[in-house]
């Protein structure tokens, strides 16, 4: 807020007529952090080959840093929201970004692995406690009905970064070395801390934390949990193939390196088409765009694994995977903040983040795993087992939830 000292008249003289425009201004903003905290997170994926040679260890190592930062974020997102919450959510916003934006840099400054991973680490301390505020940040700036809505334009942050981030990142390390891919994200979130004091409105902050979510027993706790349970699931499944991408193009596809940057960008373009879809013709119908994306989720990854020696069909798998997979975390952001209350919606979007990074660091994990273990090939089928198994999961909560709903109407 600014003040003035000229005086003026009181809100109540002239009151509103009619709603609040869409705050499309703060919400692009918003976007644009999560652009660029996607594309901190994921740009080791683009450059497992470049950055397994200069440090000198094993492309499963590298795919770790994933695991790493995404372990980081589980273990802190939590605790740090409590710690934090009363710190006004622009001005921790703020500082998130400029940490974020610092361990990008010293990222791009170490001269060995183990380093690697200290700035990694920091990256990740500050990566979960941005992505407790997101969602509820996002949700704050519009009435009820809109969340859907808001939530598919932030969202649409990391959907471009894997669209345009990521095949960037890969590019310009591929030219100039991936050392200067990290720089440039730094450069970048600096910049984005300007953005964010310019353009991105204030928020009133939840009253609860963690601790006294659960204390007071909200009923919606369950339910969240539930929801969680199925993210880490999906999450698991997606990560273990999506981390190794780039060694399953280039080996087991015969994907040159150079066009490498280039199959990613259409998986991320067709994963954009996805969140469009997401926010529109799904935005009033989450449920049957979330079993929808997660079915063919699994048939792409499919199409990809075994029609490997048809290159052109094995790449249409994995555009089918990237069209499909970009519905799933806008419509399972969406149930979280629909189901959520509205005073432990900080709190949810905590747990939700820490099963997310649950997924994308277990993912990597398994995937690593597989990778020294059955080799490459192993990658898909962990992916369609595991995102099977959350759409079982999500049918079943489905149907359970709709018995509930008719026994619950059947009592009035």
């Amino acid at each position: 807020m600014t003040t003035s000292p000229i005086p003026v008249a009181p809100r109540a003289v002239h009151p509103p007529t009619g709603p609040p425009p869409f705050p499309w201004i703060g919400l692009i903003a918003l976007s644009a952090t999560v652009f660029l905290s996607i594309s901190s997170e994921m740009i080791p994926t683009g450059l497992l080959p470049e950055m397994s040679k200069s440090l000198g260890v094993s492309p499963s190592q590298v795919g770790l840093l994933v695991t790493v930062f995404a372990f980081t974020v589980v273990i802190s997102s939590a605790p740090l929201t409590a710690l934090t919450v009363r710190i006004p959510r622009h001005t921790l916003m703020v500082a998130i970004l400029a940490v974020l934006g610092l361990s990008n840099l010293l990222t791009a400054l170490a001269p060995t692995y183990e380093l690697v991973v200290a700035t990694r680490v920091l990256g990740g301390l500050a990566h979960g406690l941005f992505w407790a505020m997101v969602p509820a940040y996002s949700a704050h700036l519009v009435d009820r009905e809109h969340i859907a809505r808001a939530v598919s334009i932030t969202l649409a942050g990391g959907t471009i970064a894997l669209v345009l981030g990521v095949p960037l990142g890969t590019v310009l390390g591929q030219a100039i070395g991936w050392r200067w891919a990290f720089a440039a994200i730094a450069f970048a979130l600096f910049l984005g801390v300007l953005a964010v004091l310019r353009w991105l409105p204030p928020v009133e902050r939840d009253e609860a934390t963690p601790s006294d979510a659960t204390s007071r027993r909200d009923p919606t706790i369950l339910a969240v949990g539930l929801l969680c349970v199925t993210v880490a699931i999906v999450m698991v499944g997606n990560y273990a193939f999506y981390t190794f991408i780039a060694p399953y193009l280039i080996d087991r596809l015969g994907v040159a390196p150079e066009f490498l940057s280039a199959v990613l960008f259409a998986y991320g373009a067709a994963g954009a088409l996805g969140l469009v879809l997401a926010g529109t013709v799904f935005g009033r119908r989450s449920s049957a765009g979330l079993v929808i994306g997660l079915a063919a989720t699994a048939v792409g990854v499919g199409v990809a694994a075994v029609a490997t020696p048809v290159l052109w069909v094995s790449l249409g798998g994995i555009v089918l995977w990237g069209l499909a997979f970009g519905l799933v975390p806008p419509l399972l952001q969406t149930r979280l903040l629909h189901t959520a209350s509205a005073r432990i919606r900080d709190t949810a979007s905590a747990f939700y983040t820490t099963a997310f990074n649950v997924g994308i660091g277990g993912g990597a994990l398994i995937g690593a795993l597989l990778l020294d273990w059955r080799g490459l090939s192993a990658l898909p089928v962990a992916t369609i087992f595991l995102v099977l198994v959350g759409l079982v999961v999500v049918l079943v909560t489905l149907r359970v939830s709709r018995r509930r709903n008719a026994r619950h109407r059947a009592g009035e």
